[in-house]
């Protein structure tokens, strides 16, 4: 009988313990190696108790795997550095701080307690009354096939009928319990059904997927190489997560996987390709570009496809790439689907790509970890300026290390790299101004502690899992509440305690509002040292012209390098010009431009759709409004007649376009008619008999011959501009309907009303 080995809570990744930890608890283990019979009842056999005590120590002692790893992806940052002739971000403020006088430098523990004496506060936070309702589209249900005899709960990694080499590496990552997702998606999975699933951040997803996927290709047809599967993700740090955790679990089988991202060489990547791997893991654009440029690469046996962060991949303006994708695959394939949160484009390529799909939503009640505590710093609108001496202030006394600082943009980011740096505090920074050895740099060196902070976009936000993490920041408020349940979702992971602090200014009330509504009473608001934020303010106004010659460095450096690439490029393009030419045109389904400006589009639209629902303007902006506009109405009552006419014409105008975009329902013409003045109907109906005219003189219309209105259609062409502008004011007059344009000008219609004293006269 196979022994019943105890670990931890089940997470992606068991931390690494140092040397001196391991050695520490060696020496514990040597000192009491009887510790787990002891805990046993008196009531136990010996048998029992000697079996325990050889398998306890065993299990104590074995190290754990961690799955991820990113070092191999790529080079080193120092050979980067080496080869392109530049320098560190470190290295440039080392340089700095050596040349400058040093800024005020940073109290120890025991002046720390003498010049911050105010600590920070703690209050429950007290949301408003009005809160706003979250917009939860509805699932259509009846799409969904039944998934009743799913069951979200298992004891072991046994009960999913995996195989041995599978269970040999869960064991090896220190896998104990399957989580809910993982139980209910795995034996599904296993049947070839379409699946689109959804959990809580941090519930296991990747290996949902990857362990009903490894099983399947262990009964693979061996002698025919083909890729098998697809795995699309929509950053290259989660693909390079997600084919290492891969990895990790093929360990012991003979499945080949690759990883294919920008940023990393195609050479090496299209010879991969053409090996056939058995599993690719990609981003949308690289894959598209090598279907098209790369020989003998294909999906026609392509037999599973995964969309992973499916919500994120649509969002950043890979839709067109994800259906042609889609459209490459063979149509007889079994489809995944993962996201930790829905939304209404989700559910459209839902319908597109996946058959009668079953939903798994496990955990949908507790969207919000039970271990997460949940903080607001509120940054009042006179105290913006200092929002960077907040964060020092908290990031130097509060939350001292493993924290993740999200910034806003590319540049905040880099800024707030150097601040700290200047201050000595351990930081690294992930965006998209870096170049993919140096992200994957800074997520190493944060995964094994040699920094405690990390400064990133919303390229972290999203399925990386950092073991550790104990608190993130959002400095940058997020745009939407989504935005946010994936950014703090980075923390509080597997059960483990972590906290989220936001900053929220005062025009980002609505979030707030739904931050209140998703926490509930647990949301905290948190008040910093006034004495801590002015000391760190006066610390960065000195620290200016340190900033600014770093980043003149960094400029002058990029310079430099743009002018050592082209003169490279222009030597390669004279050494090897029959060679260059020679080659096949590289032809791209979206080209760099075209994608910036659809992702910019995507993103003001998005923007545009949450400020229409969930618009919150402050006091100061409504004053600034209100005073515009009793601004333009003084200028306007100073405006000469003539020009004041003419703008009011116009904005008639506008409105009377506006009117005729929306939808028309059964009586608006008749209001419409009513409601147009005389001069714009006789101006319009002018402009339609002189557009006849000019089209019967040029022979682009042909009159057919009318027996009855021969003589009324004489007398129209024969009438002067004044008898016709006098009949047409009549017409309108009379309230009748406006005459047919073309050629039936004159000729009365059918059904007109005919009065009674016609028949009088007879």
């Amino acid at each position: 009988m196979s022994p019943s080995f105890i670990f931890d809570p089940p997470s992606d990744e068991e931390i690494e313990l140092s040397e001196h930890e391991s050695d520490s608890e060696s020496e514990q283990e040597q000192e009491q190696p009887e510790s787990p019979s002891q805990s046993q009842s008196e009531s136990e056999s010996e048998l029992e108790s000697e079996e325990d005590e050889v398998i306890e120590p065993r299990v104590s002692k074995k190290k754990t795997q961690s799955p991820w790893d990113f070092t191999k992806y790529s080079e080193s940052v120092a050979e980067e550095h080496e080869r392109r002739s530049t320098t560190s971000v470190n290295d440039k403020i080392s340089a700095v701080r050596q040349r400058s006088a040093p800024v005020v430098a940073l109290p120890d523990s025991d002046d720390e307690s003498a010049s911050d004496s105010e600590p920070d506060k703690q209050e429950d936070y007290r949301p408003e009354e009005e809160d706003e309702e979250e917009g939860n589209a509805g699932d259509t249900k009846s799409f969904f096939a039944p998934s009743d005899g799913a069951s979200f709960s298992a004891d072991s990694f046994m009960q999913l009928n995996l195989s041995r080499p599978l269970l040999r590496a869960c064991e090896a990552l220190g896998y104990a319990k399957p989580t809910p997702i993982q139980a209910a998606c795995v034996p599904l999975a296993l049947t070839g059904r379409d699946i689109c699933g959804s959990a809580i951040t941090g519930s296991g997803k990747t290996a949902a997927f990857a362990l009903p996927t490894l099983e399947r290709l262990l009964f693979r047809p061996k002698r025919v190489y083909a890729i098998r599967v697809l795995i699309l993700t929509p950053t290259r740090e989660l693909a390079a997560q997600v084919h290492s955790m891969i990895e990790k679990l093929a360990q012991f089988t003979d499945i080949r996987s690759c990883l294919i991202v920008g940023g990393l060489s195609t050479k090496v990547q299209e010879a991969a390709l053409r090996s056939m791997p058995d599993i690719v893991v990609a981003t949308p654009g690289r894959m598209i570009d090598h279907l098209r440029n790369s020989m003998s690469v294909n999906l026609d046996d392509l037999a599973v496809l995964i969309l992973d962060e499916a919500d994120r991949l649509l969002e950043l303006g890979f839709d067109a790439e994800v259906q042609e994708l889609v459209r490459l695959c063979p149509r007889k394939r079994q489809t995944m689907l993962f996201s930790a949160t829905m939304t209404d484009k989700v559910a459209d390529l839902v319908k597109l790509s996946l058959s009668k799909p079953l939903r798994l939503s496990a955990d949908p009640s507790a969207k919000r970890p039970a271990s997460l505590t949940e903080e607001v710093v509120r940054i009042r609108r006179m105290r913006e300026v200092n929002q960077e001496a907040v964060l020092l202030a908290m990031c130097t006394k509060t939350f001292t290390s493993k924290v993740i600082i999200f910034s806003g943009t590319k540049q905040a980011a880099h800024r707030l790299r150097i601040i700290f740096g200047l201050s000595g505090l351990k930081a690294a920074e992930l965006h998209g101004n870096l170049t993919q050895a140096q992200r994957l740099e800074a997520l190493e060196q944060f995964r094994k502690q040699q920094v405690d902070f990390l400064v990133a976009t919303d390229v972290a936000a999203r399925g990386l899992d950092i073991i550790g993490v104990q608190t993130v920041i959002n400095f940058a408020c997020p745009r939407d509440i989504t935005s946010y349940v994936h950014r703090v979702g980075r923390t509080a992971r597997a059960g483990r305690a972590g906290s989220a602090v936001t900053f929220v200014t005062d025009n980002d009330r609505s979030l707030l509002k739904s931050i209140a509504k998703r926490a509930g009473s647990k949301l905290k608001s948190r008040i910093v040292a006034e004495q801590s934020i002015l000391k760190w303010s006066q610390v960065i106004e000195q620290m200016e012209d340190q900033i600014s010659e770093v980043l003149q460095e960094e400029r002058e450096e990029m310079i430099l390098r743009k002018a050592e690439m082209e003169a490279t490029k222009a030597e390669n393009m004279i050494a090897h010009r029959d060679e260059i030419f020679s080659r096949p045109k590289r032809t791209w389904f979206v080209t760099g431009k075209e994608k910036k400006l659809s992702a910019k589009a995507a993103k003001a639209s998005m923007d545009k759709e949450n400020g229409s629902s969930q618009k919150m303007v402050s006091a100061q902006e409504a004053e600034d409004l209100k005073l515009k506009e009793k601004r333009k109405r003084e200028r306007e009552k100073n405006m000469p007649r003539k020009k004041r006419r003419k703008l009011e014409a116009a904005r008639e105008m506008l409105e009377d376009e506006e009117q005729d975009d929306k939808p028309r329902g059964k009586g608006t013409d008749k209001n419409e008619k009513g409601g147009m003045t005389l001069a714009d109907l006789a101006y319009r109906r002018a402009k339609a008999v002189k557009a006849v005219k000019r089209a019967l003189d040029s022979g682009k219309i042909v009159r057919k011959p009318q027996k009855k209105s021969n003589k009324s259609t004489s007398r129209k062409t024969s009438s002067s501009r004044t008898e016709e502008m006098r009949e047409l004011f009549q017409t309108d007059m009379k309230d009748k309907k406006p005459k047919q344009r073309g050629s039936g000008l004159g000729k009365k219609p059918n059904k007109s009303f005919k009065s009674k004293s016609r028949y009088k006269r007879k």
